[in-house]
């Protein structure tokens, strides 16, 4: 009788689970209380489903879809802000009316002072991030609670707002470069162009993540679940693509800077769209792999611990407000660009309401320590899907509000139970 004295390797478990091991580990983290965004994306197809068997000739349209993908960016940028604030275990009240405070920056420079589109925009972001500096500081150094913080500056920010435009006042900002990055859109070409990029992108650093796991001797998924992973992303995102380069019908928008949209054409991908792919990038890879995001998810699980670690836990919370708050500026920026004009309403109204509950529905946890970046772009689309479809349903905004509120708590109660069950089985 002879004995095999190879290694079981972790990737040689792995890979023999394949698909169905996989999924069966998947199941038990559900179990376990890792519920991620699954219900996020299990809400956004219920009701992308629901909304089209009620209203379909309405609801479900290539012009539809596309205006949820630009009534969305707003929100999902302020979420995506907020989703650093929350990390930390705190929140920003200030969010919205810090959009539209930077939206009037914006809308004062180019309209009453001349300041051209590529100086007034980082005007914009610079006083997001003044703001976000000094809450941070209040918050960080003074130790002043961030909701009494904040909540001070979101009733002072409307008072800026008003001092600077004037009750009832409107500034009017007419750029077409502003304009087009709400308005317009990418030629069929470029769409094309784009979604090719994201495809080979996500398959480029998936398999090349996977490959450096299975050199260090890590575990790792099987090639069948990678496989199964680039091919589904393709093929929703190919879908996406040619819905969005047909023929939407006529609008009086060209696009500045792309032929395709000429005329009474609409056709192509949103502006906006590779716009939110890049910042999703780009703050996934900060809060995945610098240093900076560990320390950001271990001063949110535990600010005592990470203080003995070594971490400076007051740096952490100031750089994470300060983000907040340019991305928050962003946001502002995307208002200016939807309404061409700015108002003392700007980032008012439930503009703040709205992002937190993206970013809650997304999956980030209000108890600091859980949240992804892409949570704020799920949940920006549940909430735009929800304020987009029932308008077709009922004219009441009573009930509108009262969906979205239902929304919001069945999200915060399965962070909670989920957040129970993973106490409960040690994960």
């Amino acid at each position: 009788m002879t004995t095999s004295l190879a290694p079981s390797t972790p990737e040689a478990v792995d890979d023999a689970g394949g698909l169905s091991g996989e999924f069966r580990g998947y199941i038990a983290r559900l179990r376990g209380g890792d519920t991620g965004s699954v219900p996020a994306v299990l809400g956004l197809i219920v009701l992308v489903i629901l909304f089209t068997i009620l209203q379909g000739q309405s609801f479900a349209t290539k012009g539809n879809f596309a205006n949820l993908l630009t009534q969305s960016a707003p929100t999902i940028f302020i979420a995506m802000g907020l989703v650093f604030v929350l990390l930390l275990g705190d929140i920003d009240l200030s969010a919205g009316f810090t959009a539209g405070t930077a939206a009037a920056v914006l809308g004062v420079l180019m309209s009453q002072h001349g300041v051209p589109w590529w100086l007034a925009i980082p005007g914009a972001l610079a006083t997001g991030a003044v703001i976000g500096l000094l809450i941070g500081l209040l918050v960080a150094l003074l130790g002043i609670p961030s909701f009494v913080v904040t909540l001070a500056w979101f009733l002072g920010l409307q008072g800026v707002l008003l001092l600077v435009i004037g009750e009832g006042g409107t500034i009017r900002v007419d750029n077409s470069v502003i304009f087009a990055i709400m308005n317009n859109n990418l030629s069929p070409l470029l769409s094309w162009l784009l979604f090719l990029i994201v495809v080979g992108g996500y398959a480029g650093v998936t398999l090349f993540a996977a490959s450096r796991r299975r050199a260090a001797g890590l575990p790792t998924v099987s090639p069948a679940v990678i496989g199964f992973k680039i091919v589904a992303l393709a093929l929703l995102l190919g879908i996406a693509t040619w819905v969005l380069t047909q023929e939407r019908g006529s609008a009086g928008a060209s696009s500045v800077f792309l032929k395709g949209n000429s005329g009474t054409s609409i056709k192509g991908v949103p502006i906006v769209v590779p716009i939110v792919i890049v910042f999703v990038v780009l703050l996934t890879f900060v809060l995945n792999h610098l240093s900076f995001g560990r320390h950001v998810y271990a001063v949110g699980g535990n600010s005592e611990a990470a203080r003995r670690a070594g971490i400076n836990v007051g740096n952490i919370k100031i750089a994470c407000f300060v983000i907040g708050s340019t991305l928050a500026a962003v946001g502002g920026i995307m208002f200016v660009s939807r309404l061409s004009s700015v108002s003392p309403q700007t980032g008012g109204s439930t503009t703040l309401l709205l992002a937190v509950a993206a970013a809650v529905i997304g999956g980030t946890s209000l108890f600091g320590g859980n949240g992804r970046i892409i949570d704020a772009v799920l949940g920006g689309l549940v909430i735009a899907v929800i304020n987009n479809g029932l308008p077709f349903i009922t004219q009441q905004a009573g009930v509108q509000f009262i969906v979205t509120a239902l929304v919001l708590l069945l999200a915060a109660s399965v962070d909670a139970i989920a957040r129970r069950r993973a106490a409960a089985t040690g994960r």
